[in-house]
């Protein structure tokens, strides 16, 4: 099978490409920190392969990349950028419209960065009356969440920022960007007494370096164990709730 990104088809073959499909997968992710361990990009590499990872199996295509997203609440440490959620709000709309406009019904936003996620629900409702229009959002590092037995070792840290987890994911598909000798174990600065409250902190609230949890945890056979659930379970999503098959010889 050919490429699934769409920005590496000229228009004669997405026209072909297009016939075959009525589902765009959408990438979003960051730029900002992610422990002195992974790279400031890693939200968004992840967004990336996942949904590519997505789109041969179901014969989808990869729409724009959103490589940076809000991430305000992280600006205080070195590298980070942040979009204003109406700037981000604009332009992902936009990106929507003109794929409506090319006949896309089926719109999967792989979404690797937190701040996003009420942007991204907001552009969805906008499409509430749309019958003909289907919207699903993944956020990917809560998503994960729930395809992890067995498999981590941290605790309740486990999914914290740049923690084990992530750590793992990363370690899976791009080793070459993890610098094991920098992996750390974070605790929290002072213990949350009330999760189950929203709360608008900055990240250095909880942490000098970054990070939060046990990256010396990681390792790149936990990434290969979430990453492959993560996409069967979506892949899964697709065929059952969309009715989008899965392509032979995947």
């Amino acid at each position: 099978m050919s490429s699934s990104f769409l920005k590496e088809m000229s228009w004669a073959e997405f026209v072909e490409r297009k016939k075959q499909t009525n589902l765009a997968i959408i990438p979003t992710g960051a730029c900002e920190v992610y422990g002195p361990h992974l790279p400031l990009g890693s939200d968004a590499l992840v967004a990336v392969k996942i949904s590519e990872l997505v789109a041969k199996r179901v014969n989808g295509i990869v729409g724009p990349v959103l490589e940076v997203g809000d991430s305000s609440m992280l600006d205080e440490f070195p590298g980070t950028i942040t979009i204003r959620p109406e700037s981000f709000k604009a332009y992902l709309t936009d990106v929507m419209d003109s794929l409506v406009k090319w006949g896309f019904q089926d719109f999967l936003f792989i979404n690797a960065h937190a701040g996003n996620v009420p942007i991204i629900n907001q552009i969805a409702y906008t499409y509430r009356e749309r019958t003909d229009i289907r919207k699903a959002q993944i956020d990917y590092w809560r998503f994960i969440k729930t395809v992890d037995q067995g498999l981590l070792d941290s605790g309740e840290l486990a999914h914290s920022h740049a923690g084990e987890a992530g750590t793992s994911v990363m370690l899976h598909l791009y080793p070459e960007l993890v610098d094991l000798g920098r992996t750390m174990n974070v605790s929290r600065k002072r213990k949350d007494a009330f999760p189950e409250i929203m709360k608008y902190g900055k990240l250095s609230d909880n942490t000098d370096w970054g990070t939060v949890g046990d990256s010396t945890a990681a390792s790149a056979d936990k990434g290969k164990a979430l990453v492959e659930r993560s996409v069967d379970r979506i892949v899964q999503f697709l065929s059952e709730h969309w009715g989008i098959g899965e392509q032979a010889g995947k």
